[in-house]
């Protein structure tokens, strides 16, 4: 994404608190290694490093490891939007596999471009950075439902 990102007021005040808390919660990311850098509203940053169980067969990053880290930058990106009693879920996405995942970890930018009071419209770009700098591998247009939030499933 070469713009930055639109200035867009936050229905939460505590957004970046509650999307980091939400973060913890979610244990396919830490199994993954995924990191939550940076939370801003309407954006979001998320980290993956390269380990060897999250590549593929040529030792690019698993398209299935791109798919889900692009899924959760965005629904943040969207949920730093939202009221507080709310909660964020993916509707739909197109993702498109530009080059191969190489580097040391990818990098996921996800910036709102539309927010709306049900539908929100993220934009995000996945970068393998090494050493030598960011190459964009991925991009994907994704869209966003927000809905009443409900009690935590406890895990099994």
């Amino acid at each position: 994404m070469n713009a930055p990102a639109p200035r867009f007021i936050p229905k939460d005040p505590a957004f970046e608190a509650r999307v980091r808390a939400s973060f913890t919660t979610q244990r396919f990311l830490t199994l993954l290694g995924a990191t939550l850098e940076t939370v801003r509203p309407g954006y979001v940053e998320m980290h993956l490093p390269g380990r060897p169980d999250v590549r593929q067969q040529h030792g690019y990053f698993h398209g299935g490891a791109i798919a889900t880290i692009f899924d959760s930058a965005s629904a943040y990106a969207a949920f730093t939007l939202i009221p507080p009693h709310e909660t964020i879920l993916t509707v739909e996405y197109k993702l498109n596999l530009l080059a191969p995942g190489k580097g040391d970890r990818l990098i996921v930018r996800a910036s709102v471009v539309k927010p709306g009071r049900t539908l929100t419209v993220v934009q995000a770009d996945a970068f393998g950075a090494s050493a030598d700098g960011e190459i964009l591998c991925a991009t994907t247009l994704q869209t966003l439902m927000a809905v009443p939030e409900r009690p935590l499933t406890p895990p099994d």
